[in-house]
């Protein structure tokens, strides 16, 4: 397991164009419409999140937090105010071997308006920077789909180095590792 402060909610951070901070009960309809588009699913379940998955996403950000100490969080625009997707980490216990129990695995997600603006990197420079002064955690992880070039080249850009390729849910899946510095 990861060594991590367990803090009851995700800590607001801010960078330049947004505030990262948890969810709430009102993102849901936001969230669920974008794991409802398929620009947003391609890459990840290929196929449209049902309201039931949405809402049981929605839930498992919650317990994330004071189970973990580490989440994901909202990446809102500060000057609208809207949730342009979400980004963070969790540990999922999936059946891949390259990707052991106890690790943080990154992820991210933003709905297509927000694609190709920069907003996933500069999210992801200040969440890493949180998570290696927070979880000292030795290694993360992320999954991606090999064609999702963009993800990939944001988690080289990380320095994530794909260290396999796999089956994950029948759909092909390139494994990335991150070791601390």
């Amino acid at each position: 397991m990861t060594n991590s402060p367990n803090p009851a909610a995700a800590p607001v951070i801010e960078t330049q164009r947004l505030r990262l901070r948890g969810h709430h009960l009102n993102d849901f309809e936001q969230l669920h419409a974008n794991w409802s588009d398929p620009m947003v699913y391609k890459f990840t379940s290929g196929r449209a999140s049902t309201r039931e998955e949405s809402w049981n996403r929605l839930m498992r950000y919650f317990g994330y937090w004071p189970a973990l100490g580490f989440g994901f969080w909202v990446l809102e625009e500060k000057h609208s105010g809207k949730m342009l997707g979400e980004i963070g980490m969790a540990e999922f216990h999936r059946d891949i071997a390259e990707v052991p129990d106890g690790f943080p695995e990154f992820g991210w997600v933003l709905g297509t308006a927000a694609h190709g603006k920069g907003y996933a990197s500069e999210a992801l420079t200040a969440i890493m920077a949180w998570a290696d002064a927070t979880l000292k955690a030795p290694s993360t992880f992320c999954i991606i789909d090999p064609k999702n070039i963009a993800s990939q080249k944001l988690a080289q850009k990380f320095g994530f180095m794909q260290i396999a390729e796999c089956l994950y849910h029948d759909m092909p899946s390139l494994v990335f590792r991150r070791d601390r510095k």
